[in-house]
């Protein structure tokens, strides 16, 4: 009986051994985990200032991108304001080229036409000898046709016209701005040959008027027409 009982005893001792065992186990885990899980002021307040730090720098991020697309916009304002006076500048410059070639400040050249007018054969019938010469008039007509038909510069006997030119007839020679020049007068223009040359020879035009008036005239389309600048005042 004794025996027994004894036993009992023994097994009771490893049953509240190993229970002992399995809860203290169990309290030690919890606590640990407890631990890790529990976050102290000390961090709590860290990561507080970390996300706020965080967030004031997404915050002025934002304020440099509005910064940077204002800028850029100014950027692209300035450009086109710089595009456009510079067209403005071209526009000037392409002008005042113009003018000087228009005044005959500047050399040029370029294709054009040759119209040379001659005085008529001298006829012994004929009493009038100013029926078979050339006179200002005569020049006139072909100068002013050129310019209709797009001449951007004309000469006469090399001598460039400028937009306040004169001729006048004196005998049998021509004065172009005090400069006297003989016949046969060398007409020179530079511009499109084929548009002066047709305007030049339309049925009943300039041409035919001349030779009516007993001019001897030629017209030839020049590959290449060079006109030297005016010289003096």
């Amino acid at each position: 009986m004794k025996k027994r009982v004894k036993g009992k005893h023994v097994i009771l001792s490893l049953v509240f051994l190993v229970l002992g065992y399995m809860v203290s186990f169990s309290y030690h885990l919890t606590k640990q985990e407890k631990a890790q899980n529990t976050i102290t002021d000390k961090q709590w307040n860290r990561d507080l200032e970390l996300r706020n730090q965080l967030i004031s720098q997404e915050e002025r991020n934002r304020e440099l991108q509005n910064e940077l697309k204002e800028k850029q916009d100014k950027i692209v304002e300035i450009e086109e304001e710089l595009a456009k006076e510079e067209q403005v500048f071209f526009n000037l410059a392409e002008d005042a080229e113009k003018y000087r070639m228009f005044v005959g400040k500047v050399k040029v050249k370029g294709k054009g036409v040759e119209v040379s007018l001659a005085d008529g054969d001298y006829n012994p019938n004929e009493e009038n000898i100013n029926n078979y010469i050339v006179h200002e008039h005569h020049v006139f007509k072909v100068i002013n046709e050129l310019y209709i038909s797009g001449a951007s510069a004309i000469a006469i006997n090399g001598q460039r016209l400028t937009h306040n030119s004169y001729i006048l007839c004196n005998g049998p020679v021509i004065e172009v701005d005090g400069y006297q020049h003989p016949a046969p007068f060398v007409i020179t223009a530079i511009g499109d040959p084929d548009v002066m040359t047709s305007a030049l020879n339309l049925t009943g035009g300039i041409k035919d008027m001349l030779v009516n008036d007993n001019i001897e005239v030629t017209i030839q389309k020049k590959e290449e027409v060079i006109l030297d600048p005016l010289l003096g005042t």
